[in-house]
């Protein structure tokens, strides 16, 4: 379970590298997608299924819309990919700086704590899945206005910045 968390926790480090390196809006939709995914095989990987589908298909269905709105708003002839200098140095930097930061933070990891909610059983009452989404909904209540509420200010702003000179958010491309 370790080995798979590893590679699991190295993809989304991984991912989100490149997600921070590149400037196009496609293939960063494409790196953000990877990392939804393997976030949420995190989540399961810990004892959260449900909690990660829901996760995972919510922010795939907002993502969605941002997508499509940025894209037909910043379309570029022909954009930066992964392979080209600039996306490629500023990649190596950024694994630099985690490199480093991982070193301040070594003392601190032990990986005998990566436990899935489901191997404590004995001391559990319930599944951490089906309380965690209650809780969430429960205690969490204002927070989750407060989120949707943000989640749509950005989605006003993304659309402002990237609107232009005096036009609207539709325009011819």
């Amino acid at each position: 379970m370790t080995y798979a968390m590893s590679l699991l926790l190295l993809g989304l480090v991984l991912g989100l590298v490149a997600i921070a390196s590149n400037p196009s809006p496609y293939f960063a939709a494409l790196g953000l997608v990877g990392v939804a995914a393997v976030g949420c095989g995190v989540l399961a990987g810990h004892g959260a299924p449900f909690l990660s589908l829901i996760l995972f298909l919510i922010y795939l269905g907002g993502m969605l819309v941002v997508f499509a709105y940025s894209a037909a708003l910043a379309a570029e002839p022909y954009p930066e990919s992964l392979g080209s200098r600039p996306v490629a140095l500023s990649m190596v930097a950024y694994l630099m700086g985690v490199g480093l930061t991982s070193l301040f933070f070594w003392q601190g990891w032990y990986q005998f704590s990566w436990l899935p909610v489901e191997e404590l059983g004995e001391f559990c009452m319930h599944s951490g899945d089906s309380v965690g989404a209650a809780i969430v909904y429960w205690s969490g209540a204002g927070m989750l206005v407060v989120t949707a509420w943000v989640l749509l200010l950005t989605l006003f702003v993304v659309l402002e910045l990237t609107r232009g000179l005096g036009r609207g958010t539709l325009r011819a491309v």
